[in-house]
């Protein structure tokens, strides 16, 4: 009878007195949760009496209110994040990101992105958590470079192909970064990301050799092989160039490259350089000179490697010249406390 009543003020009395009971009448719980948002939404947020499948309809056809709702609900299954992910609104998703108790699998995290990526909210919530995965971490860098490009050039700032270039160049350096920090699964998950949507270039599989990335190389070359990553890693460690050869020659990579790829995996070997976070993401200035001086006198170089190469040696450079500003303020910080140091 009390369901009945024309006052809305009725029910969402009834609705906050039975929104966290695990004893009340579970007809009565969802018929509360069909009710008009404002009687609906202490339901949809706390009761434990309504199932997965009910959740999922009611996202389904609910408004964005109900939607919200049911995003910020404690342990919120696959299920249910599933259904958010796919027909929610930005403000259910954004709601459903920054909720610690939704459980969401991949390819909801991967749908958030493709459905809401270029709102900068939902970026930011979403990069700020450190169980993301690195396929979904380069999602939304591409997101961001393609809203970027859209939006300089609709202002004029810069013309379409030199966007897309620069746009292109940032997004392979926040690839390597993210790279830097993944291990195992997730590096598989980023790999095969990377070649589903294109990314998984020549290019950038040498400037992942070129930054000492030898697991994003491995991983890369173990992708377009298709083989298992213990053997494309016992065949690199083949100092002949036989192996390296076939190997590329198996990844479909351009024969043109080949000279460039062993050249550098050489340098790789022999300088000892390790994998690091901080390391790992940016381009080793030596081995990129030492490559580019290569492929300068290798009549089989193209035109497109050296200029890839000669680009690659700009930014080797000034990457080198902040590092070395950087120590250089941070030596002249230090040395007043020295001196207060000595005067005390």
């Amino acid at each position: 009878m009390l369901l009945d009543d024309p006052s809305p003020l009725v029910r969402q009395a009834m609705a906050e007195a039975f929104a966290r009971s695990t004893d009340a009448p579970a007809a009565i719980v969802r018929a509360l949760s069909a009710d008009q948002p404002t009687v609906a939404l202490p339901v949809l947020e706390h009761s434990p009496l309504l199932i997965d499948a009910d959740l999922v309809d009611i996202v389904a056809t609910g408004n964005d209110e109900v939607q919200c709702a049911v995003a910020r609900r404690i342990a919120l299954p696959v299920s249910v994040c599933a259904a958010i992910a796919e027909v929610g609104c930005a403000a259910a998703a954004l709601e459903l990101v920054e909720n610690p108790h939704a459980e969401l699998a991949p390819f909801s995290w991967n749908r958030i992105v493709e459905r809401h990526g270029h709102l900068a909210a939902i970026r930011e919530a979403m990069l700020m958590l450190d169980e993301l995965p690195a396929a979904t971490r380069a999602a939304l860098v591409a997101k961001l470079s393609e809203t970027l490009a859209q939006f300089v050039v609709a202002r004029n700032w810069l013309s379409a192909d030199r966007a897309e270039r620069i746009t292109v160049e940032a997004r392979d350096r926040s690839t390597m970064n993210i790279a830097a920090r993944s291990r195992g699964e997730d590096m598989q998950g980023l790999v095969h990301h990377l070649r589903v949507t294109g990314q998984l270039t020549a290019g950038l599989i040498l400037r992942a050799l070129l930054s000492s990335n030898l697991d994003l190389f491995d991983a890369a070359l173990a992708e377009l092989a298709d083989l298992p990553p213990a053997r494309v890693t016992a065949l690199l460690h083949d100092r002949g160039g036989n192996s390296l050869h076939a190997l590329l020659r198996r990844a479909g990579l351009p024969e043109a490259t080949f000279a460039a790829f062993q050249v550098a995996l050489d340098a790789c070997h022999e300088q000892g350089f390790v994998d690091s976070d901080d390391g790992a993401s940016r381009l080793r200035r030596r081995m990129v000179e030492r490559v580019l001086t290569h492929c300068e006198t290798d009549r089989g170089a193209t035109e497109p490697l050296m200029v890839l190469l000669r680009r690659f040696a700009t930014e080797s450079a000034r990457e080198e010249a902040r590092l070395f500003c950087d120590e250089v303020m941070a030596d002249d910080a230090i040395d007043p406390m020295y001196d207060d140091l000595i005067a005390a």
